[in-house]
């Protein structure tokens, strides 16, 4: 598969088969996507691998976090439904970044551990591999936060979600780039 095929065919995958991961081969796509533009060579990140009886722990806390409803009987089905949702995705990879104190350098930390999701994104769907970044408000609870042993100073930037797709969404429709383009050429006038 050429580059730019593997770019437009990629999806985010939310439905994952029952099969394991290998957490060896996810470890070496680690050691390419690093290779990004990063200012200053802060190399920010760093990573969290969740899976097996990991997970449960996740789960209870998306369970607890998710359980809304009128009735006791539907926080019960919506906390159920959000425990098994986090329980069927086969390996979860949390994405850390340092904090720099400077907002400058924190903004081109931010910028160069995005990129790196995007790398790593594209490298494991070169093997058939799928993902979702997720970045929703139980990522950045205390209670998450200590499960997945963030400190003090340190962001996370995207709870990952992988596993071989059960299910691959159609692509949705991208805005015509030219409407997007302008340029600037301008020749000094003399």
């Amino acid at each position: 598969m050429e580059l730019q095929e593997i770019i437009k065919d990629r999806r985010s995958i939310q439905l994952y088969q029952d099969k394991e991961v290998d957490i060896v081969l996810l470890k070496s796509l680690l050691e390419t996507a690093i290779w990004v533009p990063n200012h200053k060579m802060t190399q920010p990140w760093r990573f969290v691998f969740v899976y097996g009886e990991g997970k449960e722990k996740i789960a209870q806390l998306n369970k607890s976090f998710s359980a809304k409803g009128a009735t006791k009987e539907e926080k019960e089905r919506s906390g159920e439904k959000a425990f098994q949702k986090m329980m069927d995705v086969p390996v979860f990879l949390m994405v850390i970044m340092e904090e720099n104190a400077d907002r400058k350098q924190r903004e081109e930390d931010y910028a160069a551990t995005s990129c790196f999701i995007q790398n790593f994104s594209l490298l494991a769907w070169e093997k058939g591999i799928g993902m979702i970044w997720k970045t929703g408000p139980l990522t950045t609870t205390p209670a998450f936060r200590e499960a997945i042993g963030a400190k003090l100073g340190e962001k996370v930037v995207g709870m990952l979600q992988i596993g071989y797709p059960a299910k691959v969404p159609k692509p949705r429709k991208r805005v015509d780039i030219h409407d997007r383009i302008e340029e600037i050429n301008s020749a000094p006038l003399y």
